[in-house]
């Protein structure tokens, strides 16, 4: 059977559309629905693409500086480290990381939606000095 988390449907006063857990970093943190500059402030959120969890590429953008549950860490991250989005049904899935690089703000190729059919999860910071963005692409494992 697959393990069910309750989550949080609100956050702060901004839908939630998801949460993310990434081990290594200890972040673990609301992924909200809609992308604006004020929710940015809040948390990361969705950017652009498909729903958490759906085949597809969930697109996840956030500030690399602030409160503890924004991107700020995601620099540390490497190939095979682990995250986990949990959906606002409850359903929990294990991503694998299996690219990372940074690109100029104009490249949005890591928002492609051409999956080959796989579940995907883009995550997006800027670098310290905001010249560069931190692109962090994981595939889905399975259902946890």
């Amino acid at each position: 059977t697959v393990e069910k988390e309750v989550i949080e449907k609100e956050f702060k006063g901004y839908k939630v559309s998801s949460k993310i857990y990434i081990p290594k970093i200890n972040l673990e943190t609301y992924v909200l629905e809609q992308y604006s500059t004020q929710a940015l402030l809040t948390s990361v959120t969705k950017f652009y693409g498909a729903n958490p969890n759906q085949i597809g590429n969930f697109c996840v953008a956030g500030h690399n500086y602030g409160p503890a549950n924004m991107f700020q860490n995601l620099k540390k991250l490497n190939i095979n480290d682990e995250i986990y989005l949990t959906d606002i049904e409850g359903n929990k899935m294990k991503y694998i990381i299996y690219d990372t690089y940074t690109v100029l703000p104009n490249d949005t190729k890591c928002l492609s939606q051409k999956t080959n059919g796989k579940i995907e999860l883009t995550l997006i910071t800027c670098t310290f000095d905001s010249q560069k963005r931190i692109i962090i692409k994981a595939r889905a494992q399975n259902s946890i």
